[in-house]
């Protein structure tokens, strides 16, 4: 639980006032002091998050975030900081007050939350409070959900709480299979791993790992190589392998080496089903075909990195593009959580594999994309089309 990366666990956020008793809950959860605990509203001023093992989903991370009632200048930039979070989780926890009082800003951020169809759990804290039931059965009509009563003093609920999140979990649309039907117990797989400068030294990059454990999960034979080493390989296999998968920087070369009747696919496309929309990507590459000699593409990479001499996102993707499109295309790379809000101005985004990221993450970003008009696709996906292979490239 504690070796696996945050973008792979299930985001869980509280979402309520100030001194709401989100900070208590994530405590009472966690099962130790994680977050500061005061009567003092706005406490938490940033999203404390914290990796925890929940029973029934496993390995996930809780978020704790500002009140979003918080007030003046740099309250106002905390709240802001608090909604972006919701483009970020797989479920919401949203903590309840009075009834009785203004209630406007949970209506809005519930009515939100349902809009961007992310889960939610409805919580009323501090049930061992005097008129807890009645305040309860307010918040049901008012809402027209159940609400779970909770105590984080006296801990009550909590079983509730953890079955219903367990719920929200088993309900999960994310896919786990990263290689979906294109293998079967028994294929042999070659994965091309280029060691190039780029690669991070002494470890393989997140993808690679994933994919790999996912075909020995599937009892897939996989053999793994460099790019120099695919012949070889290739001319010591009895028959030759079932699917080849690849890093999108070397495409067009493994192409070249791909048997007749091999299927062949990249980490890069296999995180693009995996994390994204895989038919919206594979439409926006069609935007490659129309671009203006004057277009603007916007890179995106999740992962905030010092660039390398061949960054694939800042070096061999643009080459790729001037070479198809011509030296007057416009290239914009962001990077992180640094994606503009407003994307009208660009003609095509093309995104990373978001190995950092979650799914949710990626899909608040195709929403995005698709509530502007601007076509958005993904790395290996965009490169597989710049070297007119994309047709041949099993999905």
């Amino acid at each position: 639980m504690l070796q696996t990366a945050r973008s792979n666990r299930y985001h869980i956020a509280l979402f309520g006032r100030r001194n709401a008793g989100k900070s208590s809950l994530v405590n009472c959860l966690a099962g130790q002091a994680v977050s500061i605990v005061s009567d003092v509203a706005g406490t938490t001023t940033d999203t404390v998050w914290k990796n925890i093992e929940l029973p029934g989903i496993g390995a996930a991370v809780i978020g704790d975030t500002a009140g979003f009632d918080d007030e003046g200048a740099l309250g106002s930039m905390r709240v802001e900081a608090t909604r972006k979070v919701l483009g970020h989780i797989d479920l919401a926890v949203l903590l309840l007050g009075d009834p009785d009082g203004d209630i406007a800003l949970e209506k809005e951020w519930y009515a939100t939350m349902v809009v961007q169809q992310l889960p939610v759990i409805l919580l009323a804290g501090k049930c061992d409070r005097q008129g807890s039931a009645e305040r309860i059965g307010k918040w049901n009509v008012i809402l027209g959900a159940d609400v779970i009563p909770f105590s984080a003093k006296t801990g009550a609920g909590r079983n509730e709480l953890l079955a219903r999140m367990q719920l929200c979990y088993s309900q999960d649309e994310n896919l786990d299979d990263i290689t979906y039907t294109l293998v079967k117990p028994g294929d042999t797989v070659v994965l091309v791993m280029p060691q190039d400068k780029s690669a991070p030294k002494g470890r393989l990059i997140q993808p690679q790992v994933q994919t790999l454990r996912n075909l020995l999960d599937k009892h897939c034979i996989p053999m793994c190589c460099a790019l120099e080493e695919l012949p070889a390989l290739l001319a010591s296999l009895a028959r030759p392998p079932q699917l080849i998968i690849t890093d999108s920087q070397v495409f067009a070369q493994v192409e070249r080496l791909t048997p007749e009747g091999t299927r062949l696919t990249s980490f890069s496309v296999l995180m693009a089903r995996h994390k994204g929309d895989i038919d919206t990507f594979i439409a926006g590459a069609a935007a490659l075909r129309s671009m203006p000699p004057d277009g603007r593409v916007l890179i995106a990479e999740a992962c905030s990195h010092i660039p390398q001499n061949e960054d694939i996102g800042r070096v061999k993707l643009p080459r790729l593009l001037r070479k198809k499109l011509g030296d007057g295309v416009v290239i914009e790379v962001v990077s992180g959580n640094d994606f503009p809000s407003e994307l009208g101005g660009y003609n095509l985004v093309i995104h990373c594999g978001a190995c950092m990221f979650n799914r949710r993450t990626v899909m608040s970003r195709v929403r995005q994309a698709k509530a502007q008009g601007v076509p958005i696709t993904n790395y290996g996906i965009a490169i597989a089309a710049l070297n007119g292979i994309l047709e041949k490239v099993a999905l």
